[in-house]
């Protein structure tokens, strides 16, 4: 199994849902990085389960605890080692579970590439697992605070209740006010009502985060293969429950010509009255031929509705009997709230391994 992330800034996870912990070593991270450990606490608790009621009542604190590669409050250069224990576990839920495969979960495809699987809550494929994307990603964020470097996600879409696509008309500070991690607030109540309506029933139901990257410099990416929207494509649908990606205008901007879409280069003036290069408008997400353009990133990430379904299903067994199961246990009505850190982490984590790589191909 692949399980590292990164060229040179890099995340190796480990764990499973209902193992004694989730954990991960980080290597590459910069030296001399001051470690808030209260930020990166504060970036588990925004994932963390329990929070509000439209999400699992797992019980579970998610307390950090950094085993290596900190001296002092700053980072050493060396890997980072780090656990957050499991303490809430409730397999016997999952016992009927165990020689079922439930629709569109890992359940038959992990069978069949291994000849073994965890049915307790989904073992390695358990949305649990970010919990590690979320530590390397709080600390790759430490160090992108020195390059002036932003990363805000939000909830933008629930079923059929959808923000504008423009980032600009929304004030990005409230994403945090609400359960739904919306900006607007009066969308965010439609959201939370649409959400406890279908949770009531059993079911689940998908979304869109939209994440804005700020303050990136020119120049991260690679031709051809390694392409800045690439490599965040690819972390972004390494996600739990992730089924598309677009950035910049993405597949709106299909319906317009490129006279509409085409990002003209005119010249400004800094503080010094400097000349400096940029463009008009940013229909091309800060991305144009795969690198950074120093504009803002933006982009969009679709998720599925949740797979586990508090309401009777159809199925197979293991020997191919038809059956019906009920799945039990404490599950997310609706997976976007708690997804954003991690949609954060991955292009935090994304954006500051191509900075490393930058900076090395330039020395």
């Amino acid at each position: 199994m692949r399980n590292t992330f990164g060229h040179l800034f890099t995340l190796t996870t480990f764990g499973e849902s209902h193992g004694a912990a989730i954990g991960g070593v980080v290597d590459g991270m910069p030296a001399g990085i001051e470690v808030d450990m209260e930020f990166i606490q504060s970036e588990l608790n925004r994932r963390r389960p329990g929070q509000s009621r439209v999400t699992t009542s797992r019980n579970e604190a998610d307390q950090v605890e950094l085993l290596s590669g900190v001296f002092e409050g700053k980072t050493t250069g060396c890997p980072i080692g780090f656990i957050v224990r499991n303490q809430n576990q409730h397999s016997q839920d999952y016992e009927n579970l165990r020689t079922l495969f439930r629709p569109s979960h890992s359940d038959f495809t992990y069978y069949n590439k291994y000849g073994t699987r965890d049915h307790r809550g989904g073992g390695r494929s358990s949305a649990r697992i970010t919990i590690s994307r979320v530590v390397g990603g709080a600390l790759a964020k430490l160090a992108l605070r020195q390059l002036g470097v932003t990363i805000q996600a939000y909830t933008s879409q629930v079923g059929d209740i959808a923000l504008e696509r423009d980032y600009h008309l929304y004030d990005l500070s409230l994403t945090e006010t609400n359960a739904m991690r919306c900006p607007d607030t009066e969308k965010a109540k439609e959201m939370e009502e649409l959400v406890m309506k279908v949770k009531a029933d059993g079911d689940t139901i998908g979304g869109v985060i939209t994440c804005v990257i700020k303050g990136c410099p020119v120049g991260l990416g690679e031709p051809e293969f390694g392409k800045l929207h690439t490599q965040l494509g690819s972390a972004m649908l390494s996600i739990n429950a992730v089924k598309g990606f677009e950035y910049g205008e993405g597949f709106a901007g299909v319906t317009q010509r490129g006279s509409e879409q085409n990002d003209r280069f005119v010249s400004c003036h800094d503080m010094t009255t400097n000349p400096k290069i940029t463009t008009a408008t940013n229909h091309s997400g800060g991305i144009q031929g795969g690198i950074s353009n120093g504009q803002d990133i933006y982009f969009r990430v679709a998720f599925k509705p949740v797979a586990t379904l508090l309401r009777p299903q159809d199925t197979v067994d293991i020997e191919g009997n038809a059956t019906t199961f009920t799945a039990q246990g404490r599950h997310d009505p609706c997976v976007l709230p708690r997804a954003v850190p991690v949609v954060e982490a991955m292009a935090a984590m994304t954006i500051l391994d191509c900075f490393l790589c930058q900076k090395s191909s330039i020395l």
